[in-house]
C-alpha cells in the first residue's frame, strides 16, 4: 500500500478544551481525504511542572469558557463542562502513548484512549494526574489497567512525551491546538488554534494540488 504523502501532526493537551473541540473537525478531515493524509496526535503540556496550574474557580477560566468554549461546543455539537479540577497532564499523555503501543493486539486503542481522556476530563472532571484513575479508564476500554499503572510508575513513555514537546519547541509552537503539516517528510506549515473544517480542507487540498 502506498503511504500517504501528507502528515498532519496535532500538538494538543488534554486540559485544553479547544483541542477536544477540534476532534470532530479532524474526524471530518480523515473521512474526506481517506488514505491521503496521516493524522498523528502529539503531546504538549500547557503547564508542565513546576509551572502552576490554573485555578478551576478563577475568573480566567469562567470568562474564556463563557466567551469561547461553550459557544464553540454548541456550534460543533459537543458537550463540555468546565472541569472542577485543573490537574497536570503529563501522565495522561503517557497513558495515550502507552495505549498507542497496544495497537498490535488492540486495534484502535490509541484513538479510544485519546477520546476517553478528553471526554473524561471535559464531561466528568477525570483526574488526569491520578495513575489509578487512568488505569481504571483503560479497563473501561478493555485494556490492561495494571499494565498501564506499571508503565506510568516506571515512566516508560515519559521520554516519548518529552520528545514531542521538544519537537513543538523546535517548531516555535507555544500553544495548542497546533496543526503541523508535512509533505513527504518536509515541513509545510503550521496552523495554530482550533480550525474550522473548511480551513483544514483548504490547507490539505492545497498540498494535494502541489503534488500534481
Amino acid at each position: 500500500m502506498t503511504q500517504p504523502r501528507i502528515t498532519l501532526d496535532v500538538f494538543s493537551d488534554y486540559v485544553c478544551p479547544f483541542c477536544y473541540l477540534e476532534m470532530p473537525e479532524l474526524d471530518a478531515l480523515a473521512e474526506r481525504f481517506g488514505g491521503k493524509v496521516t493524522i498523528r496526535w502529539r503531546a504538549f503540556e500547557l503547564r508542565p511542572a513546576p509551572e502552576p496550574t490554573l485555578d478551576p474557580d478563577g475568573d480566567y477560566l469562567h470568562d474564556i469558557w463563557g466567551r469561547a468554549v461553550y459557544p464553540m461546543a454548541t456550534e460543533r455539537g459537543m458537550t463540555l463542562r468546565l472541569p472542577r479540577i485543573q490537574p497536570r497532564s503529563r501522565l495522561a499523555h503517557e497513558a495515550a502513548a502507552w495505549a498507542e503501543a497496544q495497537a498490535a493486539d488492540h486495534p484502535g486503542a490509541g484513538d479510544a484512549m485519546r477520546r476517553a481522556l478528553f471526554r473524561g476530563f471535559f464531561e466528568a472532571s477525570l483526574d488526569l494526574a491520578d495513575p489509578q484513575a487512568l488505569a481504571r479508564l483503560a479497563e473501561t476500554l478493555a485494556l490492561d489497567g495494571s499494565a498501564l499503572h506499571q508503565a506510568l510508575e516506571q515512566g516508560t513513555y515519559h521520554q516519548a512525551v518529552m520528545d514531542d514537546q521538544r519537537t513543538a519547541r523546535d517548531l516555535g509552537i507555544q500553544g495548542v491546538p497546533a496543526l503541523r503539516f508535512s509533505l513527504d517528510g518536509e515541513h509545510a506549515g503550521v496552523l495554530e488554534g482550533a480550525q474550522p473544517r473548511r480551513q483544514l480542507f483548504l490547507a490539505t487540498q492545497r498540498l494535494l494540488d502541489a503534488l500534481g
